[in-house]
């Protein structure tokens, strides 16, 4: 059901819409795949995958979402192929060779013309919301996916007259400071155990930090001192020295009441969600369900492991820290571009 959460607190205050008008919201923007010179798409479908069938499930209150992403895109060096040619042509005709606004306008008509033979790659994001734990949880593994689902979501309250008011959870304790803390301890919090993986990554200076933009930050991060351990007790003092060192942990597997397995990073994204087997195996004595699929028996399965799971790592990074203000991407709605 999910393989990542990224994890948004809904303001307290806030009065859900009625299912059939929250539906509603969702069907005024229904996935279509692109047309021939889409480059991309995005909407709402059936969680199930019935065709036709509904766009908002519940499942023991539990509110399930799925948004569908098509997107259609060139080569870049077919692109350039294409377009080098159309230059020659126009520099053989006119003997001069197009340059800075005619050449961009060449180049938006050679990916306008090649976007029909783009083969397109399709992805859906599912997301769950609590209303009454006041959760929203994204199964994405990325910030930027998170910001384009949360932003369509939005435009399907909006379109009913209603809000949603979503702030990501924050926490008194970074995850990276916990996790480096809990390996340099030996010591996991309460309820969870740490497997055999994890990345350390060399911690930024705070002066360079302060001054660097995003472009900047992002190449010192690619060329920072990283450590990675897979399928290795990290119960050793190599991996402490690391952190005496300034170094800070990115990335912890650990598994939570012998219950689920997951990937913390230090955006506080799970990654590499598994249900084990033995919460599978008790839930009901193994019934899937009978003619869904198993959709409701994963459901009700995933959402209550994970509804008990994500207070209790909350509670390990310190307690959650109260929004001042709660604010969501003002992205566009998925409609059809």
């Amino acid at each position: 059901m999910f393989k990542s959460a990224l994890v948004y607190r809904i303001a307290s205050d806030w009065i859900p819409p009625s299912f059939a008008a929250l539906e509603d919201g969702l069907a005024r923007n229904r996935f279509a795949p692109c047309g021939p010179t889409d480059p991309r798409s995005a909407g709402w479908v059936e969680p199930r995958g019935r065709e036709n069938g509904p766009l908002l499930e519940s499942v023991g209150r539990q509110l399930i979402f799925s948004l569908r992403t098509e997107t259609r895109a060139v080569p870049a060096a077919v692109v350039k192929a294409s377009l080098d040619e159309r230059l020659q042509r126009v520099e053989d005709e006119t003997g001069a060779r197009p340059r800075g606004k005619r050449r961009k306008e060449l180049k938006e008509e050679v990916v306008i013309d090649l976007l029909p033979r783009a083969f397109g790659k399709v992805s859906t994001t599912r997301l769950w919301l609590d209303p009454d734990a006041r959760l929203l949880v994204v199964g994405v593994g990325s910030l930027a996916r998170a910001d384009e689902a949360i932003a369509a979501l939005l435009q399907a309250f909006r379109d009913i007259g209603s809000e949603l008011p979503v702030s990501l959870v924050k926490t008194e304790l970074s995850p990276s400071t916990a996790m480096s803390q809990w390996l340099a301890e030996r010591d996991a919090p309460a309820g969870f155990s740490i497997d055999r993986e994890c990345e350390l990554q060399q911690a930024v200076p705070a002066q360079a930090a302060g001054g660097a933009d995003d472009a900047t930050a992002a190449r010192s991060s690619d060329t920072k001192a990283t450590v990675r351990y897979a399928r290795h007790s990290l119960d050793i003092d190599e991996i402490v020295e690391h952190i005496e060192q300034g170094k800070l942990v990115k990335k912890l597997a650990m598994t939570w009441r012998d219950r689920v397995s997951f990937l913390l990073d230090a955006t506080m994204i799970l990654k590499r969600i598994e249900i084990l087997d033995v919460v599978v195996e008790g839930a009901a004595g193994g019934d899937r369900g009978d003619g869904d699929d198993g959709f409701d028996a994963d459901v009700a399965i995933a959402t209550a492991e994970l509804g008990r799971l994500i207070p209790d790592l909350i509670e390990a990074l310190g307690g959650e820290i109260e929004a001042d203000s709660v604010s969501a991407p003002a992205a566009p709605g998925p409609a059809r571009e």
